[in-house]
């Protein structure tokens, strides 16, 4: 994996003084460079603190593959030039990566969705609402490619095991989060024809109610309300869905523990 190596201001102290020294410091150019393992573990620390100094000092150290210790000597300014630089490369458009390359064997998505099998089915649908398993989801829909030809081709048979799904830990996360982002628009387009199919029965449903002679004024009252709980349901779930994939603050001087 290559990285784009940055000079980055450390302070180190010598006696009672400080000084300012420039080093390298390997930084992923873009998501093609961080692994789905790496963003998982940026994850369970993110949902686990609230200390915001914290979580910018674990990103760059979990990214940049350097520690802890030597993320506390990094100055404030050259931290906050990361964080944007990270702001930045997650903001990037992501779209659905066909095939990529791991560990020298190249890996397809599903050529045909609707062709899945049942244990694709729920061993994808499951694992894809968490991150955390996210490389189980990955492991069903991206497989080794068998053939292929110009933008076509065939994958293995899924054999699900713990060693693919660990697999898929080191796949480029870009892979993993263009294939999120793939299946957002994909369901939400889903949500979006099952809330309009809903409003043409609701107005078939009241046109019918409305000419029905009969004596009880809650005559198809029962359904109607039914049917206008689901659009709501419906409403709400697009309206709630979020994909953000980043959120980390920059760190100012009032805030910082260690400002020098």
């Amino acid at each position: 994996m290559k990285h784009t190596v940055w000079h980055v201001t450390i302070t180190g102290s010598i006696d009672t003084s400080y000084i300012d020294m420039e080093v390298n410091l390997k930084v992923p150019k873009d998501l093609s460079e961080i692994t789905l393992k790496q963003y998982q573990e940026f994850l369970k620390i993110q949902s686990k603190n609230n200390d915001e100094e914290f979580i910018a000092q674990k990103m760059i150290s979990i990214f940049c593959g350097i520690t802890m210790l030597e993320v506390l000597k990094i100055r404030l300014t050259s931290l906050n030039d990361l964080i944007e630089h990270f702001t930045t490369i997650f903001s990037a458009k992501s779209e659905l990566i066909e095939r990529f390359t791991l560990n020298g064997v190249e890996y397809g998505h599903i050529p045909k969705l609707e062709d899945m099998s049942f244990g694709e089915y729920i061993d994808l649908e499951t694992n894809i609402q968490d991150f955390d398993n996210y490389h189980i989801a990955m492991s069903a829909f991206y497989r080794p490619i068998k053939n292929k030809v110009k933008h076509m081709h065939s994958i293995e048979d899924y054999e699900p095991s713990e060693e693919k799904q660990r697999t898929m830990l080191d796949m480029p996360l870009d892979v993993a989060i263009g294939a999120t982002v793939f299946f957002y628009n994909l369901e939400t387009e889903l949500l979006k024809c099952s809330l309009s199919y809903s409003r043409q029965q609701m107005k078939k449903m009241r046109v019918k109610t409305s000419q029905v002679e009969d004596n009880s004024p809650n005559n198809g009252d029962g359904i109607l309300q039914s049917m206008q709980s689901q659009m709501a349901t419906l409403q709400s779930s697009i309206q709630s869905r979020d994909l953000t994939f980043f959120n980390v603050s920059p760190i100012s001087h009032s805030k910082s523990k260690r400002t020098k």
